[in-house]
């Protein structure tokens, strides 16, 4: 039942009953004083109560501008599993192998650099030498520097198998110091930085390649799905990544500086495969770990949960189970149904 809520008329009776008599002289009984017929009138008619004051307006705030994307960065990078580390990468090196380097990936970054005859590289984070032997190969001196001593291995036996006297390898990590370490401002004309960027400080980075260029600086960095992680296996279970934008940060912490980068992107194909379905769930699973560090515990879990089930649509035999893939690394017995795809964002800037 709805409550009526019009209000009522006090009766002359009822207003009689609590306003005061006047002062002269006592009221006739049944009779309403003038002053009370006056308040009566007025109760009739009672003034509207003062509308509430609207709440003040917040100041608009464009975040885009005044963000420090920076900060963010570094923020995020605590949420990563573990720090990039020279040990890490020793072990991976056995896993990469010199036809890593001839590959689409590889040629489109080479492309899209515009790298002139005769001009001299700076590679940080060169790897095995994805870029660096090709580069030599064209007869560019280039200065290779990575922090594993592993990927340095396997970057000097590509350069003597291959004949290259031009690229010159050096142990070098993003924290160093690199003047000290021989490569001081402008003493190359390109710096190219190849999914190497795995750093606490972005802008310090991306400033330190510019110092040391004389002309050019390529990089590329993540666009949302990594060879760590895949947005597309991470949202089938139920989570969504909260690391992987990458270049986002990069082009913004750039354009704060007045650096306009040219933007453009390279796609490239990953084909896992694995021995068997525990395999799988546990390569895979390291997904939920690696970009879900800001999702609860019991979230990450229940993710957790859904991956064995999904992988058991998506596995298939592997046909090509016993050949080498790109790396040389003989394919294992299944894959998945649909191969990863990982885009890639290529930012460029001339000084």
């Amino acid at each position: 039942m709805t409550e009526n809520t019009t209000p009522t008329v006090p009766s002359a009776e009822s207003h009689d009953a609590v306003c005061p008599p006047a002062a002269s002289a006592a009221p006739i009984a049944g009779t309403a004083t003038p002053d009370a017929q006056a308040g009566h009138a007025a109760g009739a008619a009672a003034p509207s109560p003062e509308p509430e004051p609207a709440a003040a307006q917040q100041p608009f705030e464009p975040l885009l501008t005044t963000r420090d994307w920076n900060a963010e960065w570094k923020e995020l990078q605590k949420a990563r599993r573990h720090a990039d580390d020279a040990t890490y990468w020793d072990k991976r090196s056995a896993t990469f192998g010199t036809k890593d380097a001839p590959n689409p990936y590889v040629e489109r970054f080479l492309e899209l650099a515009r790298i002139l005859p005769g001009e001299t590289v700076f590679d940080m984070g060169c790897g095995t030498g994805a870029l660096s032997v090709p580069l030599g190969k064209r007869g560019h001196k280039v200065v290779a520097a990575d922090f594993s001593q592993g990927m340095l291995g396997q970057l000097r036996e590509a350069l003597d198998r291959e004949g290259v006297r031009t690229v010159f390898p050096k142990q070098m990590s993003w924290e160093d110091d690199w003047a000290a370490c021989g490569v001081g401002p402008e003493s190359a004309d390109v710096c190219v930085a190849s999914r190497s960027i795995a750093v606490a400080d972005l802008e310090e980075a991306l400033l330190r390649l510019t110092d040391v260029a004389r002309r050019r600086v390529c990089i590329t960095l993540a666009t949302g799905s990594s060879p760590r992680t895949d947005e597309r296996v991470l949202q089938a279970i139920g989570l969504q990544s909260v690391l992987g934008r990458d270049y986002l940060y990069a082009f913004n912490i750039l354009a704060a500086r007045g650096i306009k980068a040219e933007a453009a992107y390279i796609e490239s194909t990953r084909s896992d495969t694995f021995d068997s379905l525990d395999e799988a769930c546990e390569d895979l699973g390291r997904m939920v770990e690696d970009s879900a560090a800001f999702v609860p515990r019991a979230e990450r879990d229940a993710a957790l949960a859904r991956l064995r089930p999904w992988l058991e649509g998506q596995l298939v035999e592997n046909e090509r189970a016993g050949l080498p893939d790109r790396k040389g690394v003989p394919e294992r017995a299944l894959r998945l149904r649909d191969p990863r795809t990982v885009t890639w964002a290529f930012l460029a800037w001339d000084k």
